[in-house]
């Protein structure tokens, strides 16, 4: 009886040594490792990287890129990447500061913001500030693209040939992406070309697709501010005023204010939600960057229309 429990346990122990031992070998990769801050970045990142790379997202899938945060062994582990891949432009409010610590430490950077020929905020009570949300406008992506090639091609152990093969492949997928947002778009009549969203985020496609920004619920160009009752009001006037059908609200955050918005209009519009600052799981319409314009696109058309 002793012996069999003297053997339990050493069968114990060891299966204990060798899951640690699995472990420490599933950790010590010795491939590149990119630690990517947003989920539309990572999904982008993936694509042209393909298994070259270990890429590690900080941001949940249906996180706020304004508000995430991140834990003191995620930004230790952070500053050993071979490269950090942010947004910028003052996106990823919660974590700039372990972002420019790791900067000051020397982790390479890149910033996908300063890429992307930046806009500043349009009717916005910001304006003069940069417009984080470049990502809306797919040609801007391609900007973004070619200069995330070069970024990651001077990484010890990712082979440059390779990456701008996929590069050049997912560029494409961009291009046909911006046209067929042309095409779908080309259905609303100019008068409803008009958006109105829970926080000012459509600038790049606005322009991009030539639509009026006619307001946002949150009137900045982060989630963290607060709209006032006046703010409220007159958005709900310049609805009535312009005839917008449907307030276009994100959906990983809750729409109780734009539902009170159209409330207030006294109007019959729709609150439609939109994927605009964070993929889904997949199978949920945003699993990838590329699913998530296409359901938008689909979804603002659909509503514009009606």
């Amino acid at each position: 009886m002793r012996t069999r429990v003297l053997a339990a346990a050493l069968t114990s122990i060891l299966g204990a040594v060798l899951g640690v031992a699995g472990c420490a070998t599933a950790a010590g990769s010795d491939r590149p490792s990119v630690t990517v801050t947003t989920t539309i970045l990572g999904d982008v990142v993936n694509e042209i990287v393909g298994d070259q790379a270990d890429v590690v997202v900080l941001m949940p899938g249906g996180g706020d890129p304004h508000s995430f945060s991140i834990s003191a062994q995620e930004a230790a582990r952070m500053r050993q990447s071979d490269l950090i891949v942010s947004n910028g432009l003052g996106l990823e409010e919660g974590v700039a500061t372990q972002v420019q610590a790791a900067a000051a430490d020397g982790t390479p950077q890149f910033v996908a913001g300063d890429q992307a020929d930046p806009l500043t905020f349009i009717a916005d009570g910001s304006s003069g500030l940069p417009d984080p949300h470049f990502w809306t406008d797919p040609d801007r992506m391609v900007l973004v693209l070619d200069a995330l090639d070069d970024a990651l091609a001077g990484i010890e152990g990712i082979d440059a040939e390779q990456l701008t093969q996929r590069a050049a492949k997912y560029r494409a997928e961009l291009a046909a992406l911006s046209a067929e947002m042309d095409t779908f778009f080309a259905a609303i009549p100019p008068g409803r070309r008009a958006l109105v969203t829970n926080h000012h985020v459509f600038g790049y496609l606005a322009q991009r697709f030539g639509f009026e920004v006619v307001g946002a619920v949150i009137p900045s160009g982060t989630t963290l501010a607060a709209p006032s009752a006046a703010d409220l009001a007159d958005l709900a006037g310049a609805i009535r005023d312009t005839g917008v059908p449907a307030i276009f609200a994100d959906s990983s955050r809750p729409d109780r204010l734009a539902q009170a918005v159209a409330e207030e209009t006294g109007l019959d519009i729709e609150v439609v939600p939109l994927f605009t600052e964070s993929l889904s799981p997949p199978g949920e319409g945003a699993g990838t960057y590329l699913d998530m314009m296409r359901t938008n696109t689909s979804r603002i058309t659909a509503a514009l229309t009606r």
